[in-house]
């Protein structure tokens, strides 16, 4: 039998496969741009996202097993869904447009997502919401970083 863990996990793996639409030109692009001088972590940010993104699927697997099924569940669920969809395309969509304004637009639109998420399953289980955190903590900094590349580099909005 397959369990709800397989499934969440699967399905997590695949979106963020779609990470991986970008062409070399549109790493160019990126690699070229100006950064701000704080940002000297950047190679571990796909560590980072990573564990976000771990932490994201153990809080859906905490959701479904509290209720599985209902329709409130799918719901929620969905929205997950919605949140790793605008998360991932945060990369592919802001490459091949060659746009630090979508960009931003795209962070702070998965953090809103994640913040109504975060309170929506605050009903359901504790631990869910807590494992939505790290998101909330993590996603402003890369838009805030998006935003100030934006400044640097202003033909790129």
């Amino acid at each position: 039998m397959i369990k709800s863990w397989m499934v969440i996990g699967a399905v997590a793996f695949v979106v963020a496969l779609g990470a991986n639409l970008i062409t070399p030109s549109d790493r160019k692009w990126f690699q070229r741009l100006q950064r701000p001088r704080w940002l000297t972590f950047e190679a571990a940010i796909p560590i980072i996202w990573t564990v976000i993104f771990i932490c994201g699927a153990w809080s859906a697997y905490i959701v479904w097993e509290r209720d599985p099924g209902s329709s409130n569940t799918w719901l929620l669920m969905a929205i997950y869904l919605l949140l790793e969809i605008v998360t991932i395309a945060y990369t592919p969509v802001m490459f091949r447009l060659r746009s630090l304004k979508v960009g931003t637009i795209l962070g702070g639109t998965g953090f809103i997502i994640g913040l109504l998420l975060a309170l929506a399953v605050l009903t359901t289980s504790n631990w869910a919401a807590l494992l939505l955190v790290p998101y909330l903590l993590w996603s402003p900094i890369g838009t805030y970083t998006t935003w100030q590349m934006l400044h640097l580099n202003p033909q790129e909005a």
